[in-house]
């Protein structure tokens, strides 16, 4: 296997425009310039699909709730990242000519026009079919007028409670300029008169952001003891304050008052040139954060055409950066409609199971011993469908209370900070093992938490390194070594999603449990290469990013179009979360045009074109949405008849693959080869629910069958077929 050893010291590699495709012979067609999809218009594609799904009347109500808030939410991040930087590229002059051929202002113009028309089809959707039918089930959004008296009188008592006492008005005069809008905050433009003088003046109050974004009408006693379902009333959070301006604004006329928000640039820059002040200069900028400039605002469709020339002329944005929108703004607080109880509107409950090779195989088992059931054979572990606490938790739990355990190494990317891992390698430090935790405090929106677990594991006597400047550590790797009767055995995890319990139960990720020794050797020279000076690092089943792991996999897509003309099998089938490197995407367009059949699975973005005629006709891409966010990055290649199946941590996106630590196991056991095989042969059934990427860059929905009849939902699918459950045909 030549890809098998690789070797190279990890230091960054500058992506710099399209990457040559490898290639075959001086008979292959020039590949055209137009074959990459905008990844920015892609990705407004994937929340398009995510909006999709919030539209479906087939779809649990509080679910389409859910994905309206999902939508909103994503939408900001678009905002605050890809978009702000796209323009601080531009107006650095740092910005370039896009792989799709457009150029930086037109990628812009294109964002703005596709951003406009889902925002206004989002808030449709609320307005016109969810907010309607949630009323119909007994959940209602009510503006204050339609509340009864006597549920006004207990919002009073809310409003001088809890509310009164956090807001701030901020007056706009010759003595007081014009506010500072924090980033993301719902706010309440007001224009009160001094009826003394008959002037007008303009303030502004900001919406609490740590109160319910939509507060529940508490219920009456004969509606608590009422028969049938739960009955629930909520009113905007600014439609209670809004009522109550006067107080705030004593002596003073309420003339108008309108909802409006800004969206800034959140995105950071750290200089990394001297690692030990990392955290120092990474604290200093989420300082900053909270003051990049503005690159979106969203006003109430019904704002005084005056207060929205003021908020335009004052936060400085364009026509372009405004949102005009029916009220309430601000979806995002759709989570907690959601999350109420009413599980007869959700998606069945699901418990995940102990993984089969982990118990003793009766039904009701406890799970056994993590270290045996791993030297039986390797663990190949499907989340959530698999239970994330008594597999990896467990691992690591039993390793820290272990005696014969002598060392643990950990990276870290994101988790939480009461985290039962955090906590393992406290207890472990504690107990006098040698224990070595890789946090990546810059992923991003979680850098305040992640300083903050830094420190306390470092306090705890954890060994606590920050990795390789430049670089972020983005592989997802557990390493344990065991002090057992024929000497020093490592027992390894390498997995595709974050060490976060809570996430573990909502995103579905693939991990394996391995004593290989191969493995564990290779694990042990990452995690040296990462805490300490190793760059002439070589390794067995292990391809590692930035060095190794673009070229290893473009091999292996070389080595099926090898397969392929010398008669053998061969296919590539590949899942991950988003598509991006022109180096990878050649090669596949190369494997397509050499007669070689191309699977992609993507939940978010992709710039590769299928089914273009003498490009890329024997490619497909699907892309899967459902309960659980789809994050699991598979490799599959039929390798001549003797498949090969990989799984890790890395997107084949830029950042990925020349900036970040990323890690992709070989799996080494052949029915885990065939669970990767059957399960991607599921992905692309045409009898599962999914969408289909044209060639011209246009997603379909494939929901239903020739009959009308729902085509099968591959999440619920796996969940009613897994070991000890019953199979369905239900989708929902």
């Amino acid at each position: 296997m030549a890809a098998s050893t690789q070797q190279g010291s990890l230091v960054p590699v500058p992506a710099v425009g399209p990457r040559p495709a490898v290639a075959r012979d001086e008979d292959v067609p020039e590949l055209p310039a137009d074959r990459f999809a905008d990844r920015e218009l892609s990705w407004l594609a994937f929340n398009e699909r995510v909006l999709e799904m919030a539209e479906d009347p087939q779809m649990h109500l509080l679910e389409r709730a859910r994905f309206l808030a999902i939508f909103a939410n994503n939408l900001d991040e678009f905002f605050m990242v890809r978009v702000a930087g796209l323009k601080r590229r531009m107006a650095t002059g740092l910005a370039v000519t896009a792989a799709s051929g457009l150029e930086p202002r037109e990628v812009l113009e294109a964002i703005s026009r596709r951003a406009h028309e889902l925002t206004t089809r989002h808030a449709a959707v609320f307005t016109d079919a969810v907010r309607p039918a949630l009323a119909g089930a007994g959940i209602t959004i009510v503006r204050w007028d339609e509340l009864a008296p006597e549920e006004q009188v207990r919002l009073h008592g809310f409003f001088r409670d809890r509310v009164f006492p956090v807001l701030t008005p901020l007056a706009v005069d010759p003595a007081h300029p014009f506010p500072y809008i924090s980033g993301l905050s719902l706010n309440l433009a007001v224009v009160v008169r001094n009826p003394t003088t008959d002037k007008e003046h303009f303030a502004r109050v900001k919406v609490p952001p740590l109160l319910p974004r939509f507060v529940e009408v508490e219920p009456t006693a004969e509606e608590v003891e009422a028969d049938g379902p739960r009955r629930a009333r909520f009113v905007a959070l600014e439609d209670v304050i809004a009522v109550h301006l006067d107080q705030l604004f004593p002596g003073m006329e309420i003339v108008q008052q309108h909802t409006f928000r800004v969206t800034r640039n959140e995105d950071l820059e750290v200089e990394e040139d001297d690692a030990e002040n990392l955290l120092q200069a990474l604290e200093k900028e989420l300082l900053r954060r909270r003051f990049g400039p503005p690159v979106r605002l969203e006003v109430a469709s019904d704002i005084d055409p005056r207060i929205r020339e003021l908020l335009v002329r004052e936060l400085g944005v364009s026509e372009a950066e405004v949102y005009e929108l029916p009220e309430p703004l601000d979806l995002r607080g759709l989570f907690g409609i959601a999350d109420i109880d009413r599980p007869e509107l959700k998606y069945p409950k699901y418990v995940a199971r102990t993984h089969r090779d982990l118990t003793d195989g009766a039904e009701t088992a406890k799970p056994r011993d993590v270290f045996a059931a791993i030297r039986t054979h390797d663990v190949l572990l499907h989340h959530p469908y698999d239970s994330f606490s008594t597999s990896v938790q467990a691992f690591l739990a039993q390793a820290a209370a272990d005696p014969k355990v002598l060392a643990i190494k950990q990276t870290l990317y994101r988790t939480s900070g009461d985290s039962p891992i955090v906590d393992a390698l406290i207890d472990a430090a504690e107990a006098g093992k040698q224990v070595l935790a890789l946090v990546e405090i810059k992923a991003r929106f979680d850098e305040q938490a992640n300083i903050t677990w830094a420190r306390k594991l470092e306090q705890a006597g954890v060994h606590v390194v920050y990795g390789l400047v430049g670089l972020k550590t983005h592989a997802k790797l557990s390493l344990v070594v065991r002090q057992e009767a024929g000497g020093l055995r490592r027992y390894c995890h390498v997995g595709t999603g974050n060490y976060n319990p809570k996430t573990a139960r909502l995103y579905e990720d693939m991990g394996l449990l391995t004593a290989d020794p191969k493995v564990g050797e290779d694990l042990t020279r990452l995690f040296n290469q990462l805490s300490g000076y190793a760059p002439k690092t070589t390794y067995k089943r292990l391809l590692v990013a930035p060095r190794s792991l673009r070229t290893g996999l473009i091999d292996r897509v070389e080595r099926e179009i090898d397969n392929h003309l010398q008669g053998r099998p061969a296919r590539v089938r590949i899942k991950v979360n988003s598509i991006v490197d022109e180096a990878l995407i050649d090669s596949l367009y190369r494997a397509s045009q050499a007669g070689v059949d191309v699977d992609v699975v993507v939940r978010g973005i992709c710039a590769l074109r299928p089914g273009v005629p003498g490009l890329s006709e024997r490619i497909r891409v699907r892309s899967v949405l459902g309960r659980f966010l789809e994050h699991s990055r598979i490799f599959w290649f039929a390798n001549g008849g003797d498949p090969v199946a990989m799984i890790g941590s890395a997107d084949m996106m830029h950042r990925n693959l020349d900036r970040r630590v990323e890690a992709v196991v070989r799996l080494g056991d052949a029915r885990h080869v065939r669970e990767i095989e059957a399960f991607l042969d599921l992905c692309m059934d045409p009898g599962t629910a999914s969408w289909h990427l044209g060639p011209d860059g246009e997603w379909a929905r494939h929901a239903l069958d020739a009959e009308g009849e729902p085509l099968r939902d591959l999440q619920e699918h796996i969940i009613a077929t897994r070991p000890g459950r019953r199979p369905t045909t239900r989708r929902r």
